[in-house]
């Protein structure tokens, strides 16, 4: 199984490598080397790229980010940021599995030139905001958050890493119309009844797993069972200060309540009313 991330590495270059930062110093310099005080460069800055807020790392490379040629078993996982679970991971298929946060408008021409089957994971706004500001407050390679009020009016307004979450759920949703191979799931599905959203894939994929590889695969895509792998809670990675926030954080419906003020509330209720109205588009803010 591959795994194949459509994102630059830049960002994890020299800053994010301390053996290649350790060869360029001298002995005692090595020995002295200190992960946590290492000078990180100043994070990056939002800019629009076609109309999206975008940063460097992420568009450097965009001629062979288009250029991508993908292959018709090929699998692609969807997802706007701090929103998906690495559930079809955990598969044990044989075709590459590759990741993606890119609005739908920027995915690859030959995904769908290959027929290649979609999986898009959605998460309700309100849970998605709150999630998002922790991961921008602990990783050092995404713009500065801010203060919570000042992020809860730029997520409303749509200036964030991957653009608006308004514009990126109801894109893909309306794809699904004209594009058969693409699986809409949500998150707060996957928390509610995770082995029926499990059985869902599966039969998407053209798969079809024994009843003990449903009860495994339920377990290990629990939220607490990945939050101790290390395969999937970027304990590892330098960019991200775990003292702050956990790469995964709570992985629950409804954390925004410890969030919102209720004036807050209701500035987002009202302005989620004008920019979802699609009525078959559905999410749920508690289960």
């Amino acid at each position: 199984m591959m795994k194949i991330k459509l994102r630059n590495k830049k960002r994890g270059g020299d800053y994010g490598n301390a053996t290649g930062r350790e060869a360029r110093g001298t002995k005692s310099s090595r020995m002295s080397l200190n992960l946590e005080k290492m000078d990180l460069p100043p994070r990056p800055e939002l800019f629009d790229f076609h109309g999206v807020s975008m940063i460097p790392c992420f568009t450097d490379n965009w001629e062979n980010y288009q250029n991508f040629q993908a292959r018709p078993d090929d699998i692609l996982i969807a997802t706007y940021p701090k929103a998906g679970k690495d559930l079809v991971d955990n598969l044990t298929t044989s075709p590459r599995l590759i990741k993606t946060h890119l609005p739908v408008q920027f995915v690859p021409k030959s995904f769908w030139e290959q027929n290649c089957r979609i999986v898009y994971v959605a998460r309700n706004a309100k849970d998605n905001m709150v999630s998002f500001f922790h991961f921008d407050r602990m990783n050092k390679g995404e713009p500065d958050p801010g203060d919570w009020s000042s992020f809860f009016q730029r997520f409303l307004d749509g200036k964030m890493l991957f653009g608006s979450w308004y514009d990126h759920v109801n894109n893909w949703w309306k794809k699904k119309e004209s594009y058969s191979n693409l699986h809409y799931m949500f998150f707060e599905d996957l928390v509610e009844n995770t082995g029926q959203e499990i059985a869902k894939l599966c039969s998407f994929l053209g798969l079809s797993p024994s009843a003990e590889e449903v009860e495994t695969l339920s377990s290990s895509v629990q939220f607490d069972n990945m939050k101790k792998d290390k395969m999937a809670n970027y304990s590892t990675d330098p960019d991200m200060d775990f003292k702050i926030s956990p790469f995964m954080r709570k992985g629950k419906v409804g954390d925004w309540k410890n969030h919102f003020t209720v004036a807050q509330n209701e500035a987002f209720d009202e302005d989620y009313k004008k920019k979802m109205t699609d009525p078959k588009l559905q999410f749920r803010t508690e289960v």
